[in-house]
């Protein structure tokens, strides 16, 4: 998910309780991408690997490592960039031929996150037939994708993508769309949420823009909580059980007392180590720095990593080290201050749109989670408020 890159149910998110789930985040271009997201945390590194590939014998070790952790049953790649898709088809093949030959005994789940504009009817029927599921980084409408999201020569991108997203439409592959709400978003929640629900998306993912500092593609904390609410008053009347979004499965797990399926709105970090395209290892996607390099697989295992105290430390760290005012927050059940990477000195940047979003949405989060008591089904609300 965390990120993620899927939405959750209420049956997945009692299935996250088993304890022998890992998340693997591999990155086989490292930050090297084809396109220029003015919004985008790798921005700074992308340059500085131009020549980033991650080896064939890495590959096979992660993949044979993941394969003898005898008490890791169920097992997620998450394939991230950059944008994966450079690594080429031929890499992926031999991934799912060595998780076939290492880790056939092992649940074992695909996920990829790409900006959709390599994307083909050939990588649309590989993707559906080894059960991948894609990420499409698609923003909204062509002049909200377009405003931060060129390419490296500062041309369009929204109908590459938008060619993409046909080729998994018509191949049938499942997908969900990731939309990064910047400064261009504000304001037009309705209009996003239509367009990507008519567009074919049934599992929508909003990640803020949020980067420290004023920078011109920020949304403000206010900003997001509304874009969220509009979205919500658009769901919650014509599209519960028949679109997922990511913020509301996780508030109606939380309403439900389950997990929410999202590292975000956890409690704690998520159990995911990122894998660099050199083998360096690190805690987290979100904070790739040295302070956070657990070590490189040329040196240590991946389930000496795991176990490793830092490592562990940086799970907990998220709710030991809450800031006050999230503490004395009455939407902390709900938030659990968020991500870390949006915190400074004095509580979350986005803590004003949080709690705006879930004032606003309580009500039918009450609701839906008493129809789920009830033994009715929560898309019982739309009858209810069309009544």
């Amino acid at each position: 998910m965390p990120g993620s890159v899927r939405t959750i149910d209420l049956r997945d998110a009692a299935r996250m309780q088993e304890p022998a789930s890992v998340q693997f985040m591999v990155k086989p271009e490292g930050s090297r991408c084809n396109l220029d997201c003015r919004y985008c945390y790798y921005l700074s590194l992308a340059g500085a690997e131009q020549s980033a590939r991650m080896s064939e014998a890495l590959l096979e070790k992660i993949i044979r490592e993941v394969g003898q952790t005898d008490e890791i049953a169920e097992i997620t790649f998450t394939w991230h960039g950059g944008e994966p898709l450079l690594a080429g088809l031929p890499f992926y093949r031999r991934a799912v031929r060595l998780q076939r030959r290492y880790a056939s005994r092992k649940r074992i789940f695909n996920t990829i996150q790409t900006n959709g504009t390599l994307l083909n009817p050939e990588w649309a029927s590989f993707f559906r037939d080894n059960a991948f599921l894609v990420g499409l980084s698609l923003d909204g409408p062509g002049d909200i994708h377009d405003s931060f999201r060129k390419d490296r020569g500062g041309h369009a991108t929204f109908s590459r993508v938008m060619r993409g997203l046909d080729c998994l439409l018509q191949a049938g592959t499942p997908f969900n769309t990731l939309s990064a709400v910047s400064a261009r978003s504000q304001g037009r929640g309705q209009e996003t949420y239509r367009f990507l629900r008519d567009a074919g998306s049934r599992y929508l993912q909003f990640l803020p823009v949020s980067e420290p500092g004023n920078a011109p593609c920020n949304i403000t904390g206010e900003g997001f909580g509304r874009f969220l609410c509009d979205v919500f008053d658009q769901w919650v009347k014509r599209d519960v059980g028949e679109i997922f979004v990511s913020q509301f499965d996780a508030a109606l797990c939380c309403w439900c007392g389950l997990p929410p399926g999202t590292c975000v709105f956890a409690r704690t970090c998520a159990d995911t180590l990122t894998i660099d395209w050199n083998g360096d290892v690190y805690a987290c996607d979100h904070f790739k720095d040295a302070a956070h390099r657990l070590g490189n697989l040329a040196e240590h295992s991946l389930s000496g990593m795991l176990s490793d105290p830092r490592r562990i430390h940086f799970v907990t760290a998220k709710s030991d080290l809450l800031p006050p005012a999230c503490r004395a927050c009455p939407w902390l059940p709900a938030c659990q201050g968020e991500c870390p990477q949006h915190r400074d000195g004095k509580g979350n940047r986005l803590c004003e749109g949080y709690k705006i979003f879930f004032a606003h949405t309580a009500p039918y989060f009450d609701r839906m989670r008493a129809l789920l008591e009830a033994g009715k089904d929560a898309a019982e609300i739309m009858r209810e408020i069309r009544n």
